[in-house]
């Protein structure tokens, strides 16, 4: 299969870029998408067969459920059913936080297919602030569902050119609508109500994301989730022991992995070099006085945020920095951990998962 990549840089350009990803979701294939997290690859969320490409094209294990895409928050009854005594969180949440990289975890319609959401009752459920993906999902007029853009457990995509490197062959169109904004994916949320009715709701944040706990806490009281884990093995193995699913994409323990091995040193005094190996270093803002940056003569260091060490710059640079390095050739990635409040709770959860498979 030969996999074309389309502009979206003129008017022109998109509307034939997106006629065309339109006509394949509409006849059951799967295309590659922007949005403003990271690249997703779509398919018709209402279509099994559909979405079974999806897992196949990924060879992601059925277990790991999806999120669907829909166009407005006033079409999610169309693929949830929000439980009335959250109704009132559930709608503040949507007004101030979509279109937007929040990804909500409610009650599942019927018409959803059990592929999407691995059998499990609920569904997650988001809108896109990508202009080019809200714009398809307008004409195709169905939900989408679309994981990240890569194959299984590897590093996600925030450009065009990054799909190519990890489906090139494998899918038949990739919608090129430029750098992903925020770099990370969506933060997933489960709303439960207080257990006396009166105080706040309870949030559960089931995976860290652009929006972070501060922003939450004005509107639920945030309970700490405890991710779940997943036992090494092969993908036959993982599904023999994946019962239940994970509650929500992308809970697995290893996950988002460079193909280089990673490990995050929480202190520098633990790094103990094997002297037959290359390292790089993966640097959070690239200073000297954080005590990584002399610890070793170094194969290649790259910096997330160079200087002041900015949150949001290391967000959007992070899964292009690891692809870096993992084509660097070195024998094992370190990573700095980063500043774990704000957005660098979900770096270092990400920092976390890809060290899983070390």
């Amino acid at each position: 299969m030969q996999t074309l990549i389309l502009p979206t840089d003129t008017s022109e350009f998109a509307k034939d870029a997106v006629a065309r990803a339109v006509t394949l979701l509409g006849t059951g294939d799967v295309v590659a998408l922007p949005t403003e997290t990271v690249y997703g690859l779509a398919a018709d969320a209402l279509n099994p067969e559909a979405v079974a490409k999806v897992f196949a094209t990924k060879e992601r294990p059925l277990f790991d459920p999806l999120i669907v895409h829909i166009r407005r928050a006033d079409y999610l009854a169309t693929v949830a059913a929000v439980p009335e005594e959250i109704e009132k969180e559930i709608n503040r949440l949507t007004q101030e936080f979509w279109p937007g990289p929040l990804t909500l975890i409610l009650p599942k319609q019927p018409c959803v297919p059990d592929i999407v959401t691995a059998g499990l009752p609920t569904v997650a459920v988001r809108v896109s602030a990508h202009p080019i993906f809200s714009r398809i999902l307008r004409g195709l007029e169905r939900p989408i569902a679309a994981p990240s853009a890569n194959r299984f457990g590897r590093i996600s995509p925030t450009s065009a050119s990054a799909v190519m490197e990890e489906l090139n062959g494998r899918i038949p169109l990739i919608v090129d609508g430029g750098a992903c904004s925020c770099g990370l994916e969506s933060t997933i949320l489960r709303v439960e109500p207080a257990p006396d009715g009166k105080a706040k709701p309870l949030f559960h944040i089931l995976r860290p994301g652009p929006i972070t706990p501060e922003q939450l806490k004005e509107f639920g009281k945030i309970v700490k989730a405890k991710p779940r884990t997943n036992p090494k093995g092969t993908e036959a193995e993982l599904e023999a022991h994946a019962s239940p699913a994970p509650e929500a994409p992308g809970m697995l323990a290893s996950h988002y992995a460079p193909a280089t091995p990673l490990r995050l040193l929480e202190r520098p005094e633990d790094f103990r070099p094997d002297p037959t190996k290359r390292y790089a270093l993966l640097s959070y803002r690239g200073d000297a006085k954080d005590g990584f940056l002399n610890l070793h003569d170094w194969h290649e260091v790259v910096i997330l945020s160079p200087g002041a060490g900015k949150l949001p710059e290391a967000a959007v640079r992070f899964f292009y920095v690891l692809r870096q390095l993992d084509r660097s050739g070195v024998d094992e990635i370190i990573a700095e951990p980063v500043t774990e409040v704000g957005l660098g709770v979900a770096i270092m959860d990400r920092l976390r998962r890809a060290s899983a498979r070390a």
